[in-house]
């Protein structure tokens, strides 16, 4: 008898608890629910700065391209636009990458895109997802309080490459794609490229002659150059030429800035000397940083105040006789 009344206590004394536990939980629920989640795990925003994620700037064939847009949280007058590209060979990487968030707490917005990677097309719909994403900020830039005369493209490796291609083929129609908003221009005022490939046919013998190990052979029909372009290399040079950045300059392009460390074992300094040589002869200003003992890449904060003087030349400052002829690229041509 006993023995069934302690059963029975315990039972009870269980139940209580269960009953105790779900109470609990339903009220952590509705707590949880109150509260937005980050977009992602680990998201850190800079005092005074706000986050819209998941903004869709365009779609291609029921393929949503999506944007995070970053804004300063108090703003007075429409503010300069940074659009980051993201590396990771083409193949990798997405908008999450946070390096350029910093600067909207130095007064810019920042939009940070989603591209087509090389396993779901091929070039250039990489660069014309680029494009959509600028014209799109243009469009929008009154809702947004942006400056739509004054946008920056800022990108690191592969993202670095794309952020060359939309400095030098602001006048290259048949590159723009047919994402939308083609009234607007795709055209950028500053160009910020941290070790991007600029000549891909060149890459693998420069590599070779570098005196940097080499990690990649890049004629190699599976490195990302060749799953870019949808062939080796060597077999395609003539889309390897279309894809080529320096293939494009002309003495309209814009400012660049650009970085690179001088012992970078995926792609070669060589590249980003031969663009900053491309350009000064092209008449264009530009400016090569070769970061000492660095690899694929760096950062701190003298690096990043370097950027950051060079887009407030550019966006925020930019020199009168220009201002007028870039107001009319932010709005089509």
């Amino acid at each position: 008898m006993i023995d069934t009344m302690k059963l029975a206590i315990s039972m009870m004394i269980r139940r209580a608890g269960l009953v105790l536990a779900m109470i609990l939980l339903v009220i952590g629920g509705t707590r949880a629910a109150d509260q937005k989640p980050p977009a992602k795990p680990g998201l850190r925003l800079p005092a005074g700065v706000k986050m819209i994620p998941n903004l869709e700037y365009a779609n291609v064939n029921g393929h949503s391209l999506l944007l995070d847009l970053y804004l300063p949280e108090n703003f007075d007058n429409p503010v300069p636009v940074i659009l980051y590209v993201h590396g990771g060979g083409w193949e990798g990487g997405d908008k999450h990458d946070q390096l350029a968030v910093p600067l909207a707490a130095h007064g810019y917005a920042v939009a940070s895109i989603n591209y087509r990677l090389s396993q779901q097309a091929k070039f250039p719909a990489q660069l014309q997802d680029c494009k959509a994403a600028v014209r799109w900020l243009r469009a929008h830039s009154k809702f947004y309080g942006l400056d739509g005369a004054h946008v920056g493209a800022w990108g690191t490796s592969a993202g670095g490459h794309l952020a060359a291609l939309l400095g030098t083929t602001g006048d290259v129609k048949e590159m723009e794609g047919t994402e939308g908003n083609l009234k607007y221009s795709s055209r950028v005022q500053a160009v910020c490229d941290w070790f991007g490939p600029v000549d891909l046919s060149k890459m693998a013998d420069q590599a070779a002659k570098a005196g940097v190990p080499s990690k990649i052979n890049h004629d190699a029909p599976d490195s990302p150059e060749s799953k870019l372009l949808g062939g080796p290399v060597q077999q395609n040079k003539e889309k390897a030429a279309r894809a080529n950045p320096i293939t494009y300059i002309s003495k309209t392009d814009p400012p660049f800035l650009i970085m690179h460390g001088d012992k970078d074992g995926l792609v070669p300094l060589a590249q980003s000397q031969m663009l900053r040589d491309a350009l000064k002869d092209a008449g264009v200003n530009v400016e090569l940083k070769v970061i000492p003992g660095a690899g694929h890449g760096f950062g701190n904060r003298e690096i990043f105040q370097q950027v950051n003087t060079f887009f407030n030349k550019h966006l925020k400052n930019p020199p009168p006789a220009t201002q007028a002829t870039r107001a009319l690229q932010s709005s089509g041509g």
